[in-house]
């Protein structure tokens, strides 16, 4: 039973929400609440498409640092396998993501949004890798994800220093793709993925896997990553109806059923 990550679902979305107060620290519980979170959505049949929400207030100021004050070399050894699970889990969610943002969104809080397809932020969110300044470095994707979306050098600032970025920055960099009126945040999001429910559930979950996975290689080898995601959606329900609806010049397109 999950007591800090809940899962709900309305109208083929599932919101993913954080609920530990004041701030959703990110300690070790969180962590794994969120890995069982996101292997829940990923073989619901009835999520079209997920959004992760941290409230109205804050998404996730971080992870726990009293928690992690403590730990030896080798506590965090272990313990950063699960961490690192936890978002990979996320971030391979086979359906669209999107990051509700409002109030901070730092360190592993961060890294959470970085682990999603789409980020949108409330106009008063800041958001930022401030582990620097504890004399560490971010441990859950941020050397990877970050500077793979918003490249090397942009990154390596945010990193290095440790500073904040506004949501209006954040936009201008790529790290976010729409900013709002903080009371706006959640209802974005929801816009943003609802176009998804009642889609071509397996070709979009191919197209995902084919970026993701062609983002990680050379180009050869994403080529061809993309040819067999390609061939294996001719194996689709809803590739025949697509093609169907379409040579038959079908008024609306084809009506999926994401099989």
């Amino acid at each position: 039973m999950s007591e800090l990550v809940h899962v709900e679902v309305e109208a083929g979305i599932a919101t993913i929400r954080l609920d530990r107060p004041p701030v959703n620290a990110l300690n070790f519980q969180v962590q794994d609440e969120l890995h069982a979170a996101a292997l829940q959505v990923s073989e619901r049949r009835d999520v079209s498409a997920v959004i992760v929400y941290g409230g109205e207030k804050v998404f996730a100021a971080g992870a726990d640092v009293k928690q992690m004050q403590t730990m030896s070399y080798t506590d965090m050894v272990d313990r950063s396998a699960a961490l690192q699970a936890a978002f990979i889990a996320i971030a391979r969610i086979p359906k669209p993501t999107v990051a509700a943002i409002t109030g901070y969104a730092l360190g592993a809080g961060c890294e959470l949004t970085l682990a999603c397809d789409f980020r949108v932020a409330a106009d008063n969110a800041q958001l930022g890798q401030p582990e620097i300044a504890l004399g560490v470095i971010p441990g859950a994707g941020g050397t990877q994800r970050l500077s793979r979306l918003i490249g090397a050098a942009r990154a390596k600032d945010m990193i290095f220093t440790g500073r904040m970025v506004s949501a209006q920055e954040a936009l201008r960099i790529g790290l976010v793709d729409e900013v709002v009126a903080p009371d706006q945040a959640y209802a974005a999001a929801q816009r943003r993925v609802e176009r998804y429910v009642g889609g071509p559930a397996y070709a979009i979950r191919a197209a995902k896997e084919a970026i993701d996975r062609g983002l990680e290689v050379d180009l050869e080898t994403g080529l061809e990553i993309e040819r067999m995601q390609f061939a294996g959606v001719f194996a689709t329900r809803d590739r025949n109806l697509g093609m169907t609806a379409f040579v038959e010049h079908r008024k609306g397109g084809a009506q999926f059923e994401g099989r």
